[in-house]
Formats: structure tokens, sequence, C-alpha cells
């Protein structure tokens, strides 16, 4: 006789549990919001992708870095619709500020 088989679940479902279980929740919400604000910088500020990264988020605030002056002045400018764009997506949250940091040499 062969073993009833579970339901397939998708693993995406089942990180969060394992993460909390592993104490690695805050890892797992910063690496969804960092894909989720570098999906965002491509797809409205193309010539900032790659030139700037989420550091963190602190409190309604996303910590932004660029590696250059201008691209921090195109976030700047873009900041409202950037800011809306990542509290309504799925692996963003409620943000109401943005600032941007200078790379670290």
């Amino acid at each position: 006789m062969t073993p009833a088989r579970r339901p397939m679940r998708r693993i995406g479902d089942l990180l969060p549990q394992a993460a909390r279980e592993l104490g690695l929740e805050d890892q797992l919400r910063l690496a969804r919001a960092t894909a989720t604000f570098e999906a965002l910088v491509g797809e409205r500020v193309p010539a900032a992708a790659g030139s700037a990264r989420l550091l963190r988020v602190s409190g309604p605030a996303l910590i932004v870095e660029v590696d250059h002056p201008l691209v921090g002045q195109e976030l700047r400018l873009r900041a409202t619709e950037l800011l809306e764009a990542f509290s309504a997506a799925p692996g963003g949250g409620r943000v109401e500020e943005l600032r941007i940091v200078g790379a670290r040499r």
C-alpha cells in the first residue's frame, strides 16, 4: 500500500513560517522589499537600475544607497511615484519617505 501524499503547496507559501521558525523573518522581509524596489526602479527609472540599492526600511522610510549624485536626484524627482508603487506592491509596504545616501567607498 502506498502512503497518502500530502497536497502540494507553493514554496513561497511555506517561506514565511520557515523564516519565522529560524529567526530569519526580518531578512526575508528585507529580501522581498529589495526585490520589489529593484523591479520598480527598473520599470519606472531604468537609468537608475543597478546604481541604486535598498539598504533597509526604517519605519516609514526607504533608505537607498546610490552610486552617483545624479541617480539620487533622479530618484528624488520620482520619489512620490516610487513610494506609491512600493506601498501598493505585494513585496513592499507602507512607506512615506525616500532617503538617499551616497555609496561608501
